[in-house]
């Protein structure tokens, strides 16, 4: 019984393998370049790549559960469909698919409706999969981290509906449960949804005043501005991707990401602990600068 798990070399993908490791799971972890793979003592490492589908074929062989995480480029959706198809081919029938929350409301948005066609596929495919709906990912922050500790603003657009952000740990965590779940269960299990939320919903005002406690300091939002927003993140990451980030941080200010009845004590009970929090997450980059 094998556990492959794609985007191995993400942030993610790399939690999601340590947690399997640490319970006793058979992993393997799809790369593209094997010389680059720094994994856990053993983890398989099978060289492969979403378009192409001989290496998938190879790299699926006697797996029998699938991690699909897919990276934001411009053919994610043809990347994950493939994947899909390839692994429907060669029987896998035990998938953890890496999706996003409210999919069906970020219409507009590239990497939401992408994800939400993926959904669509699984669903009147009848694949065996959980479909994990994670919110804003709270070590998304670390990107702006020297303009709040250097300028002393919070200038991601996050407005004021709230998200329930959730940190990439306990998406890694919860993954790896789910699949365990999936991979020791006697038949494969239907299709099931789960929300991945944090314990807080917060506004950008909220989350400067998070900062100035933290930096004994004080911090303001200067979010809202998402044409600024776009170009500064024009910077550093194609034009494409900094015009989908603002599409999502516009659907931030006039929907929010809140969590729906119940996500958070299911993922708490399923945690055993406590969801980590944005103050923690502040607290420790702060003592870490």
């Amino acid at each position: 019984m094998t556990i492959l798990v794609t985007g191995a070399t993400g942030s993610i993908g790399s939690q999601v393998i340590e947690q399997l490791v640490n319970r006793g799971a058979g992993v393997h972890a799809l790369v593209r370049d094997p010389s680059k793979a720094d994994f856990p003592a053993g983890v398989t490492v099978v060289k492969g790549d979403f378009l192409d589908v001989d290496s998938l074929r190879s790299a699926f062989d006697g797996v029998s559960t699938l991690f699909l995480l897919n990276a934001v480029v411009p053919d994610e959706f043809t990347q994950a469909l493939i994947a899909l198809n390839v692994a429907r081919s060669v029987g896998i029938e035990r998938i953890v698919y890496l999706s996003v929350i409210h999919p069906d409301v970020y219409v507009n948005v590239p990497h939401f409706a992408g994800k939400f066609g993926v959904e669509r596929m699984i669903e009147q495919m009848g694949l065996h999969a959980t479909i994990l709906r994670p919110a804003y990912f709270i070590q998304n922050d670390l990107t702006i981290k020297d303009a709040i500790t250097g300028y002393g603003v919070y200038p991601m657009p996050i407005g004021d509906k709230g998200l329930a952000m959730i940190d990439t740990r306990d998406i890694a965590e919860i993954a790896a449960l789910e699949l365990l779940r999936r991979e020791q269960a006697t038949q494969p299990l239907p299709i099931h949804r789960m929300n991945l939320v944090g314990p807080d919903i917060l506004t950008g005002t909220d989350i400067a005043a998070i900062w100035s406690d933290v930096l004994h300091r004080p911090i303001i939002y200067g979010g809202g501005d998402t044409q600024a927003f776009e170009q500064n993140l024009k910077q550093f990451m194609p034009a494409w991707m900094a015009y989908d980030m603002r599409m999502m941080s516009e659907r931030f200010l006039t929907d929010g990401m809140l969590p729906e009845g119940g996500d958070i004590k299911r993922l708490t009970t399923l945690l055993g602990r406590p969801l980590r929090s944005y103050r923690n997450f502040a607290s420790e980059s702060a003592a870490s600068a």
